[in-house]
């Protein structure tokens, strides 16, 4: 008797997208959440202190210590390797489909975000890294104080310390393109597939990742120019 092995509905091509539009909109809400957050810092040194320690007491007394930012923290982390997993599955069998190039083959002209993918990842994930390392656990921060979260930034993003600053915009731009192109995408599988909704999905995609890239490069650069002291 011949047993027959079905793949799982998650391993094949429909359920490795849905993962990654699962995956993906869990870590825009986040970004989105982190952004606002973010900007509290133009309210003053008290009201950045008491929201920064207000997210460590988030879930008390049902939740002892730090355990949503923790809980939090490992979603996370499940949907950063979902989301990267499922993306490199699709990319491996979208190569292994055509395993033959064509010796006169026209170079296809993709949009930039969608060929930078790659490296902006890589971007991405050391400042992420960087990060966790310099504002959240403080081994790379001129300050590392946790119980005074507002002079961390400040300290963060001093003008002596501009390389800081460049390596996070870069890092931003790198996270507007990856943003611009899923935002893409994902309008195209909700069935954007004329000519004018295609039109449409790219400038919602692009006015999106240029507004949320903004929200987040304003902070670094108020501090750089002295706006926020």
């Amino acid at each position: 008797m011949v047993v027959t092995r079905t793949r799982s509905p998650i391993r094949s091509n429909v359920g490795l997208k849905a993962v990654m539009a699962v995956t993906g909109i869990i870590l825009v809400l986040f970004l989105i959440a982190h952004m606002l957050g973010n900007l509290k810092v133009f309210t003053g040194e008290t009201s950045f202190d008491h929201y920064a320690h207000w997210l460590r007491d988030i879930g008390k007394p049902l939740l002892p210590g730090v355990w949503f930012l923790w809980i939090l923290r490992a979603v996370l982390v499940v949907a950063v390797v979902g989301h990267i997993a499922a993306a490199t599955a699709l990319a491996l069998r979208a190569r292994a489909a055509r395993p033959v190039r064509y010796a006169h083959r026209a170079k296809v002209q993709g949009s930039y975000a969608a060929r930078t993918m790659r490296w902006g990842g890589v971007i991405i994930l050391l400042f992420v890294i960087y990060h966790l390392l310099d504002l959240t656990t403080g081994h790379l921060n001129p300050v590392g104080d946790p119980s005074n979260p507002y002079s961390n930034v400040v300290a963060d993003f001093a003008p002596e310390r501009w390389y800081v600053t460049l390596f996070y915009t870069l890092a931003i731009v790198s996270l507007g393109f990856h943003l611009r192109h899923g935002a893409f995408s994902a309008f195209r599988s909700l069935g954007q597939q004329t000519p004018k909704g295609e039109r449409r999905a790219r400038t919602a995609a692009l006015v999106f990742a240029v507004a949320l890239c903004a929200g987040y490069l304003v902070v670094p650069f108020a501090v750089l120019t002295g706006l926020v002291a």
